[in-house]
């Protein structure tokens, strides 16, 4: 699944525009983004601004983190996460 402060209406639009087969939830007061770790200080188009790291997170059965990228490029989640369920 996918988290991001964009709002349902947005998601559900990108999700179309990019024919995503997974969900993808809402996080407006980015409390998830926090608790993750995600949410803090980047630079976009040369300015520093507060928003979210891109990041993934690979979570087994139980819950717990087996995996964790962090500014971690779209084209390489799935082969990083393939590499530690492989291991």
């Amino acid at each position: 699944m996918g988290i991001s402060p964009d709002k349902p209406a947005a998601q559900k639009k990108f999700a179309e525009n990019n024919y995503l087969n997974f969900p993808l939830l809402s996080d407006p007061d980015h409390k998830v983004a926090e608790s993750y770790g995600v949410w803090g200080e980047k630079m976009m188009y040369g300015k520093s601004v507060q928003g979210i790291i891109r990041s993934s997170f690979l979570i087994d059965e139980k819950g717990r983190v087996i995996g964790a990228w962090y500014k971690i490029k779209p084209e390489a989640t799935v082969p990083e996460a393939l590499k530690v369920l492989e291991a």
